[in-house]
């Protein structure tokens, strides 16, 4: 006779499954739309589409992205309330610098062990990300991989779809010479650049160290300071946008730093000429964080801003003549602005001056 083995028995509880799903319905509901059909526990998540027919060429825009290493320092500090909402950061900003509104929001959970507390916490984390963002969160999957992830391991990934009327969209064909290169402050480290991070920063210490306060991080500990969850920028710029806000492009910089991503806005035929300080240093309010691993690494400007954020979470372009009407508008949504540089002729790159 075969020997009886349960499902439980080779490591998947589909008990706690079903508890963990339930521990997370209420947060769910909190990020719903009136475009949303049905509940949480379907085998789909529904959307209705009647809103884009007020459009005279919706265009559906997509993203996904996953949080990375920066859930290596989640996992040893047992914190895993906020990673949920840089997850959201990582896809809803990157389809809103078209112009896109985010509609909904799909989360994939892969976990060595489910426990229904640890996975409520980082759903609940991605629900609150949603309301910043305005999208709905109408499904996802959490996946339970014995043997094959350690029992305390997990890994996330997103997927968005925003929509945008098609005479409305922004990009770098709008860009012009003489253009404004505003940037909008991140909140800390954000997603990028953890695999050094916890190279310079994590290894070698302990939890307790840790914790401990550092009066060059303004008090903060420097397991508080790289676990500050990534600023959405999506909510707030759509409503700008909405508004009338007579912005040319935006750039989400995030790994590759302001180097390798404000390029991405620019034609060919334009360069983005971006500011520096005699040293090198960048003549914005950088977060220490920041500062503080730029330092341990030992890192040079160019190195530093082609890795990190540098104090820059998303950059935005428009013409020298609009700058007051569109920092008016981002203000007025809560977003604060400062000046970056100028666009010149070029070859679609960034350079410093």
């Amino acid at each position: 006779m075969a020997e009886h083995v349960t499902y439980a028995d080779a490591g998947v509880d589909v008990d706690e499954g079903a508890r963990a799903v339930e521990a997370i319905k209420d947060a769910v509901a909190t990020t719903t739309r009136p475009e949303v059909l049905g509940g949480l526990g379907g085998f789909g998540g529904c959307f209705s589409a009647a809103a884009l027919k007020d459009m005279d060429d919706p265009v559906l825009v997509s993203g996904t992205d996953g949080v990375g290493t920066k859930l290596a320092i989640a996992q040893l500090l047992n914190k895993h309330d906020t990673v949920g909402e840089d997850l959201v950061a990582m896809c809803a900003d990157d389809v809103v610098v078209v112009g896109a509104e985010p509609l909904f929001f799909l989360d994939y959970v892969a976990v060595g062990k489910l426990r229904a507390e640890a996975v409520a916490s980082i759903v609940e984390g991605i629900a609150r990300g949603c309301k910043q963002a305005g999208c709905a969160l109408v499904g996802g999957e959490m996946a339970e991989h014995p043997g094959v992830m350690n029992p305390d391991d997990y890994d996330l990934a997103g997927f968005v779809v925003g929509v945008v009327d098609r005479k409305h969209m922004i990009g770098p064909e709008l860009v012009r010479e003489g253009d404004v290169v505003l940037g909008i402050p991140s909140s800390g480290l954000h997603s990028n650049g953890y695999s050094l991070v916890r190279k310079v920063c994590i290894e070698g210490r302990t939890v307790e160290q840790l914790c401990v306060p550092l009066e060059e991080l303004g008090g903060e500990s420097l397991g508080e300071a790289v676990l500050r969850p990534t600023a959405i920028y999506a909510g707030p710029l759509v409503r700008a946008l909405q508004a009338g806000a007579p912005i040319h492009a935006m750039a989400h910089i995030t790994g590759g730093g302001i180097t390798q991503n404000l390029d991405r806005a620019l034609p060919k035929t334009l360069d983005a000429e971006v500011r520096r300080n005699a040293d090198g240093s960048a003549p914005w309010n950088v977060p220490p964080v920041i500062d503080y691993v730029v330092k341990a690494a030992g890192l040079t400007p160019d190195e530093a801003f082609c890795t990190f954020n540098m104090g820059v979470g998303m950059s935005v372009m428009c013409a020298p003549a609009d700058v007051d009407a569109v920092r008016t508008a981002l203000a007025d949504e809560g977003l604060e602005t400062f000046e970056m540089g100028r666009i010149v002729p070029g070859t679609g790159k960034v350079v410093y001056v």
